[in-house]
């Protein structure tokens, strides 16, 4: 038989750097009874953290997913439980994660309040429709404040957040939690390693007043959800049930109307099984989710699928990830039917049959088998041959496209070469493998400087990726700044006699040509070669190696050896040797043309410009405007948008490296950037002579 959905749970645990994820993860890890020793994050011990680099940077960098049981009201409830990180770098994780949940547990800081990554994590969940319950830790800290906590998701984040509990207490007098439904006080033991570190008690006198004021706030949220409950409030509040609460609190979570918010200390082991009740009681299971939309690839019309075992199978791919041990894992969200291990699956991207040879539940870094995987799971997959991250796979006969999910540009780049000829081979795969897991990745070849270019969302996001080449992979490498791909372009024409004459003994080599050389007519990229000899002067034989001449020599500028991009050249004349004239000799005298007669017709640097797109709030609109003008920037655009403006300029690419960085520091995280490649302009000239000069570039005659 298969199980019931409406007792599991696939949540979340998001929120801005050190608000206390990992440690409320651990907490849930051990109060379920998966782990029997609490991991701290301090001490690089967290079972969440498995990460070399996590543990020893005591940051979350890839969203660990694990499976644990909770026992609330007789019923045992399974939890699929993924851990996010907080750094703005590690976003895709977030993304991702957020696509195949119910519901989150938005997390804060008592002291920190609402962060502005905390803003952004809470608009990823908006977007993709995720019910939220808010959990105030750190209260146990010096200058905790749950009511300033709650006011500020209010103002700042636009929610209705609606207190379930009272802090008993504050800082280091913080002992519990009044629970605003049964209406009972909860006093924790910091020092218990029981289970149940908590016991009931009748709610202090002193807070009584208060406590029956927020009670009455609480049920009057859960009453606007529902009718009947509205019209029992104003008849008599008291007749209301707790069951009757919980019910449309529950109604009101899932469709977004409010988040119930609670309060505790990770850290101290306060608060948490409530949080877990809070969990089961509010959020969303599978069911409540209802049906899922996808595509049907071969007619294009929508189709639903039911959180159901009885339907074709359909799942999503959010992750890829590499296991030394098992090789490459899919992580998939089973949304309807059932996948057995060892079966079939369509892949709908490639339109091609994928074989899933084991079904995984995975605890963190650690695999169990499992035998099939149902509707409402969430499980790891491996054997398949071409999975990435967004793939929809389905039952053969009944095939699905569902929703995939975006993810943003890499904003950053560094140059990186191996330091090792044997290196090399390992640097490829290596960086295939990495680019594979991390959507916002990517690795490229630049042809002009055949450098190795990886990008990526951030500098610690290089930096980690950089340090898992030498740990995972075993690779050695040099890291560099990546370079700017400057070009040239010549400003005014000439014409010009080139004479190549040889001799050695024997045959020689000559040719003899007069060319115009110019800038190419507007729109016109590459070589703009005309022929206007007349009677035969130049063979029409030799013709083409004169183009081919100038084309090969236009890959080498002749300021600072980059590329022309643009070049016009008519042949206007010209002369020939009966013997000693060749094809090869006519190539050459065009190269020797192009060194000559490029230098007189004014040539100058072109650079790269962007067309860069900053969203940020009003208060920093100034210093970052500011900022820009600073980086040569152009601004073009000013827009504004619900709470927030929007500056649009051109800035050159070279003024660009750790801007990411440099934006966060002025708008303390809360701006964010896109840019992209416009077009190129010329480079003002005591910029250009500094350019020219490091390039080291000197133009020599040696065109053999």
């Amino acid at each position: 038989m298969a199980r019931d959905l409406k007792f599991t749970r696939n949540i979340g645990i998001m929120a801005h750097i050190d608000a206390g994820k990992t440690t409320t993860s651990e907490r849930i890890l051990y109060y379920t009874g998966k782990t029997h020793k609490i991991g701290e994050v301090h001490e690089g011990a967290a079972t969440m953290d498995w990460m070399v680099q996590e543990q020893e940077r005591g940051i979350t960098i890839t969203s660990a997913a694990t499976t644990a049981f909770w026992h609330y009201k007789g019923d045992t409830y399974q939890i699929n439980l993924i851990d996010t990180p907080g750094h703005v770098d590690f976003t895709v994780e977030v993304e991702r994660s957020l696509r195949v949940l119910d519901g989150t547990v938005a997390t804060f800081c008592a002291v920190g309040r609402v962060q502005p990554q905390s803003e952004t994590v809470w608009r990823q969940a908006d977007k993709y429709g995720v019910p939220k319950i808010a959990y105030v830790n750190k209260m146990d800290r010096v200058g905790a404040d749950f009511l300033a906590v709650v006011e500020e998701i209010k103002t700042k984040l636009g929610a209705k957040a609606v207190p379930l509990c009272l802090p008993i207490g504050a800082e280091d007098k913080f002992e519990g939690i009044i629970d605003l439904i049964a209406m009972k006080a909860i006093y924790y033991d910091a020092n218990s390693e029981a289970l149940v570190n908590y016991e009931l008690r009748d709610i202090p006198a002193n807070m009584l007043d208060e406590a029956r004021t927020w009670r009455d706030n609480l049920v009057e949220a859960a009453a606007e959800s529902d009718e009947a409950l509205m019209e029992k409030f104003f008849e008599d509040p008291e007749s209301i049930t707790e069951d009757e609460i919980i019910a449309a609190l529950r109604t009101a979570t899932i469709n977004m109307s409010i988040v119930p918010a609670c309060c505790g200390s990770s850290f101290k082991n306060k608060g948490v099984q409530f949080l877990l009740d809070a969990v089961m009681r509010y959020l969303p299971s599978p069911l409540d989710k209802g049906t899922i939309v996808g595509t049907n690839p071969n007619t294009g019309e929508e189709e639903d699928r039911h959180a159901t075992a009885s339907e074709p199978f359909c799942a999503l791919v959010f992750k890829i990830a590499t296991d030394p041990f098992v090789g490459r894992l899919a992580f998939l969200r089973a949304y309807s039917g059932k996948l057995d291990a060892g079966s079939y699956v369509l892949n709908t991207r490639t339109g091609k049959k994928e074989r899933v040879s084991r079904l995984y539940q995975m605890h963190c870094n650690k695999q169990n088998p499992i035998e099939f995987v149902e509707a409402g799971d969430i499980c790891a997959a491996v054997g398949f041959k071409d999975l990435r991250t967004g793939d929809t796979i389905c039952a053969e006969n009944a095939p699905i496209t569902l929703e995939s999910m975006e993810f943003p540009d890499p904003v950053i780049g560094l140059a990186v070469e191996p330091k090792t000829q044997k290196d090399l081979d390992k640097l490829g795969i290596a960086l295939a493998k990495l680019a594979e897991e991390d959507p916002t990745f990517t690795v490229k070849s630049d042809p002009d400087t055949n450098q190795t270019v990886i990008s990526g969302m951030g500098e610690l996001h290089l930096d980690i990726i950089v340090d898992r080449l030498r740990r995972e992979f075993g690779v050695d490498i040099n890291q560099g700044a990546p370079q700017v791909n400057y070009k040239e372009a010549i400003t005014s024409s000439i014409q010009h006699r080139e004479v190549f004459k040889k001799q050695s003994g024997g045959r020689g080599k000559f040719a003899d040509i007069i060319v115009e050389i110019g800038p190419a007519d507007e729109g016109v990229t590459g070589l703009q070669f005309i022929d206007e000899v007349k009677g035969g002067n130049v063979p029409k034989e030799f013709i083409p190696s004169v183009e081919k001449g100038f084309k090969s020599a236009m890959s080498t500028g002749v300021l600072a050896g980059f590329e022309v991009p643009s070049l016009k050249v008519i042949l206007k004349d010209g002369s020939f040797h009966p013997v000693d004239s060749d094809q090869l000799s006519f190539e050459i005298c065009a190269r020797m043309a192009f060194r000559h007669a490029c230098p007189k017709c004014h040539p100058v640097l072109l650079e790269p410009i962007m067309s860069l797109e900053v969203v940020t709030p009003e208060d920093y609109m100034g210093d970052i405007v500011g900022d820009l003008n600073r980086r040569r920037g152009q601004i073009n655009a000013m827009d504004s948008t619900i709470g927030a403006r929007i500056v649009k300029a051109y800035v050159p690419l070279s003024e660009q490296f750790g801007y990411v960085t440099i934006l966060r520091t002025i708008s303390s995280g809360r701006a964010t950037s896109t840019m992209s490649f416009d077009h190129y302009a010329e480079v003002p000239a005591n910029l250009a002579k500094e350019v020219i000069e490091k390039s080291g570039y000197k133009l020599s005659d040696d065109d053999e």
